[in-house]
C-alpha cells in the first residue's frame, strides 16, 4: 500500500509547491492590506487603540514565544515490534511508536509517540472502554487490528489503512513527519504533518463552518477560529468555527476522521491520481499540517447515522433546546431602546405573525460593557421581559467574553480578584481592544475562571433574559494589522497543565460555552439552558448550537447559509442557522423572502442585521412579501411538533435535523453533488430557491417515492425533476409513507400521514417532552400501510393511536 501512497505524495508535493507559492503571494498582499488598514484606523480613538494593541501583541510575542532552532525532520522508520493491549496494542518503529485502540462502539483511536485519548477538550467524560474482541496480530511485514466494524492495517513503514469488514479501502494515513523547529524556506512551523489517501470517488464534508460546500473542493482550509472582519462570502476562509473533523462519503462507505489537536493547522485537499473518477475539484489526497500538539486521531465508520451516533457518543450528545427556541427569532444590531423593541413586538402581533424570541445586541449594554444595561435606553429590562412573556415572547441577550479593563466596574473587579483573566508570561493581564475599549479576557481553560464567569449570568437572569447568544469569542481583539486575537504567547491554565494561546485559541469559545452552560445549570437548575455561539470547537453540541456569523447580504450569502448549516450538522452540531436576510446590507424584497423561506425550515430561524443595514421585519418589504412571509411562519409553527421531535432525536442519536440528500443513500454519487436541497429529518425534502428570479428549480430525488406537499403530485425517486417554485413558496416534498406530527387547526398535535408506496409501509415517531425542563420525554412510534384501498395508521405495538390522523395524497 505504501507504493501507491508515495506516488500520490510525490504528485501532491508538486501541486502543493505551486500552492505554497500562491499562498506566499497572498501573504504578501495581506501585509500590504495590513498597512492600509492601520492607516485608516489612525483616524479614530478605537482605531488608534487597535494600532496600539497590534503593536503590543507583536512585541509580547517577540519577547515570550520560544525561539526557533535548527529544522529537523523525523519519520517513524521501520517497524521493530509490537505489544498487544486491550482493544489493540502498540506498534514500535525505530524512531516512533503508534498506539491503536478500538473502543467499545467501534471508534478507533490512533496515537503516535505516547499520545493517549485523555485529556481532551473534545471528548465528553471518560474515554470509552476498549473492545476486548479487537486484537493486534501480525500481518505480513506489518500488523493489523480486526474489529466488528473496521479493520486497521499498519505497514512496516508506518502507514495506516482503514478498511471495511469486507475489505474495501476507506482511508490510508501515510507515515507522519515531525518537524522540530520552524523552516523559513518552506513556511512551516514546528509540529507535524500527515497525508491521507482517499478513494477516488470520495467527497469530503465538515471541517466546521465553511462558506463553500457542503462538499469541500480542492484547496486549503485553515484550522484557526477567525473573525472574518466583516461579512463573509463563499470562498472566504477560515471563519469563526473550525473543527478538524472530516466526514468522508464514498462508494466503499462512510467514515469520520477527527484529529484531536487544538493547535493552528491546515487541511489541504487536492486531486488524487489513483484512478478514474477524480476530477479537478474532487480531492483524493488530504494533507494535514499542525503547528504543535499531539498526533492523535479517531476514525469512525458506518452509515451516516451510525457515524454521527458514534461521534456524539464520543464527544457528547447535542443539548436539547427548549421548545420556544424552535420558533421564530427576531434580532437587529441597533434596536436602540426599549420603545423600539416594543414597537417591533407589537408589529408582529398587529400583522398576525408568530414570534417566539427577540434578541438584544451590544447596543443594549451600558457603553458596550458585558453584563450591564444602558440605564437611559433600557431602564427596565425585567419589566420589558415580563411584558413580552405575556405575549409568548422570550428575550435573549448577547454575551461577549471581553471585559472592559475599568476599575470600579463590578465584572472587572470581580474577575481581577478571582485572577480569572488571561495573563502574559510575566503575570500581567493581557489587554486587547474590543467594543467597550481596552479589555481583558477570561481564561476559560481555568476551572475557577469558568465557575466565576458562570455565576455572572445571574445578572442576566435577574433582568429577565431566557437565553444567551455568545459573540466575539474566537476570541477577537481588534488589531490594525496581524491576527485579530490575543498574543500567541498569552498564558492559559489549560486545566492546570499550563500553556499558551497557540493551544488554547481554538477551544476558547468551546470553554466559554461550557462555563455559561454549567453556570446556568446551577443558577436555574429546573430549566434547560439555551445558548448558541459564533465560535466553538469539536464537542460544541453538548452545550448548545451555533449560527453562521456575519454572512454577506446577497445571493452568494444565501447559498453559503445552507452550506454552513449542513456542514455543522455533519460535524455533530445539529442546531444552527444563518442571519436571515444577510448581516451586512439591505436585501431586495425577493432575496429577503427567499432567505426567509429557507430559514423557516432550519433549526435556528432568526432574522438579524448589522447596524445601518436596514430593518428585517417582514412588513418592511411590502405587502406581497408580508403575505408570503406570514405563510412561511405559519408553516413553521405547524411543523413545530415535528421540529421538536427532531430535536429529541438529535439529542438521543446525534442525527442532525437538516441532512444532506445522500443521508440514506450515500452510494448515490449524484446526491453527493447536491448543495442546494436537503432533508428535514427523514420525512421532508426541502428545495429552497437560491437563484435570483427563479420560479422553478430542478432537484435530484433520493430513492423511494415523494409527494409534493403543495400539489400532492407523486414523483419516483432516483430521478431529477423540475418543480414549481412561485414567489409564494419553495418546493417541499414528503416521503411516501411518512407519518409526522404537526399542529392541527385547534392547536393540538395531530398526525399527518403521506400515502406509502403500493405494497409498502411507512411510519414515523412523535416525541413529546417537557418544553423547558428535564422530565424524560415520551416516545411514540407509528406505522402506515394500505388496507382495502385506504391508508391506515397504527401505533407500533398496538393500542389506540391517540391522535387525529390526516391522510395526504391517498391515491392507490
Amino acid at each position: 500500500m505504501d507504493g501507491a501512497y508515495l506516488l500520490g505524495a510525490v504528485v501532491g508535493e508538486v501541486v502543493g509547491g505551486v500552492r505554497d507559492l500562491r499562498a506566499a503571494l497572498r501573504r504578501q498582499r495581506a501585509g500590504s492590506a495590513d498597512l492600509v488598514r492601520a492607516a485608516r484606523m489612525l483616524g479614530s480613538a478605537r482605531g488608534r487603540l487597535a494600532v496600539r494593541t497590534a503593536v503590543r501583541r507583536r512585541s509580547v510575542d517577540a519577547r515570550d514565544l520560544p525561539a526557533a532552532g535548527p529544522d529537523r525532520a523525523r519519520t517513524p522508520g521501520l517497524v521493530v515490534g509490537a505489544e498487544p493491549e486491550p482493544g489493540g496494542g502498540v506498534v514500535r518503529f525505530s524512531r516512533a511508536e503508534l498506539r491503536v485502540r478500538v473502543a467499545a462502539g467501534g471508534a478507533v483511536f490512533c496515537g503516535w509517540d505516547g499520545a493517549v485519548p485523555l485529556p481532551s477538550y473534545a471528548l465528553a467524560g471518560d474515554c470509552p472502554e476498549a473492545d476486548p474482541r479487537a486484537q493486534l496480530e501480525p500481518d505480513g511485514a506489518g500488523w493489523r487490528v480486526v474489529s466488528e466494524r473496521i479493520t486497521v492495517r499498519i505497514s512496516a513503514q508506518g502507514a495506516v489503512e482503514f478498511r471495511t469488514p469486507g475489505g474495501l479501502l476507506l482511508r490510508t494515513e501515510g507515515p507522519p513527519t515531525w518537524r522540530d523547529a520552524a523552516s523559513p524556506a518552506e513556511g512551516r512551523a514546528p509540529g507535524w504533518e500527515q497525508r491521507a489517501r482517499l478513494p477516488a470517488d470520495a467527497r469530503v464534508f465538515g471541517l466546521g463552518g465553511r462558506a463553500s460546500g457542503p462538499a469541500l473542493r480542492t484547496g486549503r482550509y485553515r484550522l484557526w477560529n477567525t473573525d472574518p472582519g466583516g461579512a463573509f462570502r463563499p470562498g472566504d476562509d477560515p471563519l469563526s468555527l473550525t473543527m478538524p473533523v472530516q466526514l468522508v462519503v464514498a462508494d466503499a462507505g462512510c467514515h469520520l476522521a477527527f484529529q484531536d489537536n487544538t493547535w493552528d493547522g491546515e487541511v489541504a485537499l487536492w486531486e488524487g491520481r489513483e484512478g478514474a473518477g477524480s476530477g479537478p475539484d474532487q480531492p483524493g489526497i488530504c494533507r494535514l499540517r499542525m503547528e504543535g500538539g499531539p498526533l492523535r486521531y479517531w476514525v469512525i465508520a458506518g452509515t451516516p447515522a451510525r457515524v454521527l451516533s458514534g461521534w456524539t457518543a464520543l464527544t457528547g450528545r447535542p443539548a436539547l433546546p427548549p421548545r420556544w427556541a424552535l420558533g421564530h427569532h427576531h434580532s437587529r444590531w441597533g434596536f436602540g431602546s426599549q420603545q423600539e423593541v416594543r414597537r417591533v413586538a407589537a408589529g408582529y402581533r398587529e400583522h398576525g405573525l408568530p414570534l417566539s424570541v427577540l434578541h438584544l445586541d451590544i447596543d443594549h449594554f451600558d457603553g458596550h460593557r458585558v453584563f450591564t444595561a444602558d440605564p437611559r435606553t433600557f431602564p427596565d429590562l425585567p419589566g420589558l421581559a415580563e411584558e413580552l412573556a405575556g405575549h409568548g415572547v422570550r428575550l435573549v441577550s448577547i454575551v461577549d467574553p471581553a471585559v472592559k479593563a475599568e476599575p470600579g466596574l463590578a465584572t472587572y473587579d470581580g474577575g481581577a480578584a478571582a485572577r480569572a483573566f488571561v495573563r502574559d508570561a510575566r503575570g500581567r493581564e493581557i489587554r486587547g481592544a474590543v467594543w467597550p475599549g481596552e479589555c481583558v479576557f477570561p481564561d476559560f481553560t481555568d476551572p475557577a475562571a469558568r465557575a466565576w464567569w458562570g455565576a455572572q449570568y445571574r445578572e442576566r437572569l435577574d433582568r429577565g433574559f431566557a437565553g444567551f447568544w455568545h459573540d466575539m469569542n474566537e476570541p477577537v481583539s481588534f488589531a490594525a494589522f496581524g491576527d485579530p486575537t490575543l498574543p500567541l504567547s498569552a498564558r492559559h491554565a489549560l486545566e492546570g497543565r499550563g500553556g499558551d494561546h497557540r493551544e488554547a485559541h481554538n477551544v476558547y469559545a468551546l470553554e466559554m460555552a461550557r462555563a455559561g452552560y454549567q453556570g446556568l445549570r446551577e443558577l436555574r437548575p429546573q430549566q434547560r439552558p439555551f445558548l448558541f455561539s459564533r465560535s466553538g470547537w469539536a464537542g460544541m453540541q453538548r452545550y448548545g448550537g451555533t449560527w453562521s456569523g456575519d454572512v454577506a447580504t446577497g445571493w452568494e450569502g444565501l447559498r453559503a447559509s445552507l452550506a454552513l448549516v449542513l456542514g455543522m450538522g455533519l460535524c455533530g452540531v445539529p442546531y444552527s442557522g444563518p442571519d436571515v436576510g444577510g448581516f451586512s446590507g439591505v436585501p431586495s424584497p425577493e432575496l429577503y423572502l427567499r432567505w426567509f423561506q429557507l430559514g423557516a425550515y432550519l433549526p435556528l430561524f432568526r432574522t438579524h442585521s448589522a447596524i445601518g443595514a436596514g430593518r428585517r421585519e417582514p412588513w418592511e418589504f411590502g405587502p406581497e412579501v408580508l403575505g408570503h412571509a406570514r405563510a412561511a411562519l405559519e408553516e413553521r409553527m405547524r411543523l413545530l411538533p415535528y421540529l421538536e421531535t427532531l430535536a429529541h432525536v438529535a439529542h438521543r442519536t446525534g442525527a442532525p435535523y437538516v441532512r444532506p440528500l445522500w443521508w440514506k443513500s450515500p452510494g448515490d454519487r449524484a446526491l453527493r453533488e447536491c448543495a442546494d436541497a436537503f432533508l428535514l429529518g427523514d420525512a421532508l425534502l426541502v428545495a429552497p430557491v437560491l437563484e435570483e428570479g427563479a420560479t422553478s428549480r430542478q432537484v435530484r430525488l433520493p430513492r423511494g417515492k415523494w409527494h409534493d406537499t403543495a400539489t400532492g403530485r407523486a414523483y419516483p425517486g432516483r430521478t431529477t425533476v423540475r418543480l414549481d417554485a412561485p414567489l409564494g413558496r419553495i418546493p417541499v416534498l414528503a416521503r411516501a409513507g411518512a407519518v409526522l406530527p404537526v399542529t392541527g387547526a385547534d392547536g393540538r398535535v395531530e398526525l399527518e400521514a403521506w400515502a406509502p408506496r403500493t405494497g409498502r409501509g411507512g411510519g414515523g415517531e412523535v416525541v413529546v417532552g417537557d418544553p423547558e425542563g428535564w422530565t424524560a420525554p415520551r416516545r411514540e412510534r407509528f406505522v402506515s400501510r394500505w388496507e382495502k384501498g385506504r391508508v391506515v395508521v397504527e401505533r407500533e405495538g398496538g393500542g389506540e393511536v391517540g391522535y387525529e390522523v390526516r391522510v395526504r395524497a391517498a391515491e392507490a
